[in-house]
């Protein structure tokens, strides 16, 4: 199991909030993180971010969940063109449809738009004053 990627379990116990996640919805999980080592029958020890350098690394395999590849989970890393900041810009591939809603006296117009990198039936509507040349 070394080497295997795991989610960690960080529902709130008495209380008690860790790992800087704070509010109304709080996860269930955090992660993914990699397992070292096998520290014992049903204990393992995790690798954490610096940023996570103050928690104590081993858990109780009650408090860690699997995670299985699912490769639709993936994005080429080739294919997406990443600025300085790790930020990237979509781009529309195509409009499906046109809608005019109307909201007390106001008109909103909406296309139904494919973004990049997602399937048909992944297109969402947005409105046409936000979009860019279309």
């Amino acid at each position: 199991m070394e080497g295997d990627q795991v989610w960690l379990s960080v529902s709130p116990l008495n209380g008690v909030i860790k790992f800087e996640k704070k509010g109304k919805v709080n996860p269930k999980f955090i992660g993914l993180f990699e397992i070292l080592d096998r520290v014992e029958e049903v204990a393992y020890k995790l690798a954490f971010p610096p940023s996570l350098s103050s928690i104590h690394s081993v858990f109780h395999v009650s408090m860690l969940q699997s995670y299985n590849l699912d490769e639709s989970h993936v994005i080429s890393h080739y294919s997406v063109e990443l600025s300085p900041d790790l930020t990237y810009e979509e781009k529309h591939v195509s409009i499906f449809d046109r809608h005019v809603r109307k909201l007390g006296t106001k008109e909103l117009a909406l296309v139904k738009v494919q973004w990049w990198h997602h399937s048909v039936g992944e297109a969402i509507w947005e409105l046409q004053s936000e979009m860019r040349t279309c």
